[in-house]
């Protein structure tokens, strides 16, 4: 069968994106999305809200993130930061 069995379907952008390493390594036990790391899997997620119409929330909760991760991800929560004033 094909049914996700990862309970990771109705979360929002904003939800995965308040995880922190320990979380994500628990709700990702055993999924393919664990493949690319924390570090990888904040980029995604920064860049999916970049790309999401203009929320306040998104842009808090980016600014409030980027204090804790690591370079890489800084500059990717910078452009969608850029990314979220540029559509308002």
């Amino acid at each position: 069968d094909f049914k996700a069995r990862h309970g990771l379907d109705n979360l929002s952008l904003l939800e995965l994106f308040a995880w922190d390493e320990a979380t994500y390594l628990h709700k990702t036990e055993g999924s393919p999305i664990r493949r690319i790391g924390y570090e990888g899997f904040m980029r995604n997620i920064a860049i999916g809200l970049g790309n999401a119409p203009f929320d306040e929330q998104i842009v808090q909760a980016l600014h409030h993130k980027k204090q804790n991760m690591s370079i890489l991800v800084q500059e990717h929560i910078d452009w969608a930061i850029n990314r979220q004033k540029s559509v308002l």
